[in-house]
């Protein structure tokens, strides 16, 4: 396609139901249909299940690890829980900016990034453009983790990456991990005018609270070294019992529950040590208390930490600035990135104070200011 119209583009992506229980397929099929033309390589890279799938795009020669990579996820979070104005899957331009649930986070980008290799001509290209369209970034980074997995042992990809969360168009080199754990509890059941023949699950589960509250508290008073001015809001790891379930009958004396933690690592920080003094409370907790337990990781999203010098920081230092000391409190696709020798950077329109919730909106001078950023991007490291 030659000319496209990327708010039209917007409209088609938004219109995709892509929230994390879905496919993401119907979305790729769009991406490929727009990209189809000689000299632009693709490749899926499909779930265990085949219901959803990463997608490579590649334009140019291959790369050596120059070059630049565009990354997006493809899934937004549900849209359920009222305070919509309309339809929250049809794009609605509200003069100043676009609503619509994921033109925020992150379809504005992708929209962006599709756009401009939808209107390149691959042979123009000195340098390669890659985008990588992920699936299951909100649930954990699943789908940039399998691609790591299944692209290791490849060619380079290009070290200059833009992960485009919405940023406010600044430029974010450092964020946050997230690290999700289940305590499992497993008591005894018994009839409940016979307490003394069960092992209650639940007031277990109490105890192991109180341990995770004063683990929570240490973790508080140990502030790392820079992390103060990148993490003003919380200079430490945080700590958020997020989840816990238990109990049938309130006849009956509760065998079982299932508490989910969940973590924020700083860059540099080694998760595993994080696990063990979860390990360590919930072991502190029970000693002694003839109930049974086991502790899951049920996911690791690891830290970013990129050089202030990495070539997309300096790339889009000349166009917006260097970036910024503050980082990011959340984790992305960026993180999962780094195993592959790559140095990612956050950038993209809109805020990420404005994701996840009803009316989710993007400024339109923000997506309009984007694209020429990502023109000059695509100039400099890919034409020039």
């Amino acid at each position: 396609m030659g000319s496209l119209d990327e708010v039209e583009l917007l409209r088609r992506l938004v219109a995709i139901d892509t929230t994390s229980d879905r496919s993401n397929l119907p979305l790729l099929d769009l991406v490929e249909e727009v990209l189809e033309r000689p000299g632009v390589r693709r490749e899926r890279f499909p779930s265990a299940d085949g219901a959803k799938a990463n997608l490579l795009v590649g334009l140019g020669p291959e790369g050596d690890g120059d070059g630049l990579l565009l990354c997006g996820h493809t899934d937004v979070v549900p849209a359920g829980g009222g305070g919509w104005r309309a339809d929250p899957f049809l794009l609605r331009d509200e003069g100043d900016r676009w609503v619509a649930r994921g033109a925020c986070d992150m379809k504005g980008f992708l929209a962006l990034a599709v756009a401009r290799a939808a209107r390149l001509e691959p042979a123009a290209l000195r340098r390669p453009l890659v985008l990588l369209l992920t699936h299951d970034e909100e649930v954990g980074t699943l789908g940039a983790q399998r691609f790591v997995r299944a692209w290791s042992g490849r060619a380079p990809l290009p070290r200059a990456a833009v992960v485009g969360e919405p940023t406010s168009l600044r430029v974010v080199r450092l964020h946050k991990g997230h690290l999700r754990l289940e305590i499992e509890l497993r008591g005894r059941s018994a009839h409940s005018s016979l307490p003394h023949l069960g092992r209650n699950a639940i007031e277990a589960a109490g105890r192991v609270l109180e341990t995770l509250r004063a683990l929570r508290s240490q973790l508080e008073r140990e502030v790392t070294p820079g992390a103060a001015e990148a993490f003003p809001e919380a200079p430490h790891v945080t700590l958020n019992v997020g989840r816990i379930a238990g109990g049938g009958a309130l006849n009956v004396v509760p065998e079982h529950c299932v508490i989910g933690v969940g973590l924020r690592p700083l860059p540099g920080m080694d998760g595993a040590d994080l696990v063990e003094r979860v390990r360590a409370a919930v072991a502190a907790a029970l000693e002694g208390d003839g109930v049974a337990w086991s502790l899951e990781i049920l996911g690791a999203s690891p830290p970013l930490a990129s050089p202030p010098d990495a070539a997309a920081c300096r790339a889009l230092a000349a166009k917006v600035g260097p970036p910024e000391a503050r980082g990011a409190s959340f984790a992305s696709d960026a993180g999962p990135l780094q195993e592959l020798g790559l140095q990612p950077v956050l950038f993209g329109p809109g805020s990420i104070e404005a994701a996840h919730r009803p009316n989710e909106f993007l400024p339109r001078a923000e997506f309009e200011r984007c694209g020429e950023v990502l023109d000059g991007l695509v100039r400099d490291l890919c034409v020039r």
